[in-house]
């Protein structure tokens, strides 16, 4: 797979359920996260991470919001997963180089103080709500097509235009 410029990290708010952290996890090592995060967990061991993500992934915990936001890598820009009606639609998103994606819990929806604190807020347009693990996955997939249709774009030569 092509390393894209840039850097990102993806987490989920309060998961509830060990194994939407070790899907999110499996996918964030399949499409090249530098990190996955939780905030405030509730899950107590991984078991869904079948490809070991976490030998080359790595997964902080932070114990709040203020945590995360304390810690958030310099210039990189939060972005909020979520359905809501000002949200930008994930097909016209065009994705920070710098980013930290974070999405809501399986029960709930992102906290306000992190809803302000985002760059953008992103909305996966689909018939209804998917689960958690799945979001991310598609939102990192997102991220990865758009970065090899750019450096695959007509011109780039063999080092992709970087």
């Amino acid at each position: 797979m092509c390393r894209t410029r840039g850097f990102f990290g993806i987490g989920i708010v309060a998961p509830k359920d060990e194994k939407n952290v070790g899907l999110l996890w499996r996918g964030a090592h399949c499409f090249g996260a530098d990190y996955i995060f939780t905030v405030g967990y509730r899950y107590s061991r991984v078991v869904t991470d079948t490809t070991d993500a976490g030998k080359h992934t790595v997964l902080f915990d932070y114990a709040n919001v203020e945590d995360l936001l304390k810690h958030l890598p310099r210039r990189a820009e939060l972005v909020g997963i979520e359905i809501m009606e000002e949200a930008l639609p994930l097909p016209a998103f065009a994705h920070p180089e710098q980013a930290v994606y974070v999405l809501g819990p399986e029960d709930g929806s992102l906290p306000e103080a992190i809803i302000e604190a985002c760059a953008c807020v992103v909305q996966i347009p689909t018939q209804f709500c998917l689960n958690v693990a799945q979001a991310g996955t598609v939102v990192m997939y997102d991220r990865w097509a758009k970065a090899m249709t750019k450096n695959r774009a007509p011109g780039a030569g063999e080092e992709g235009g970087r």
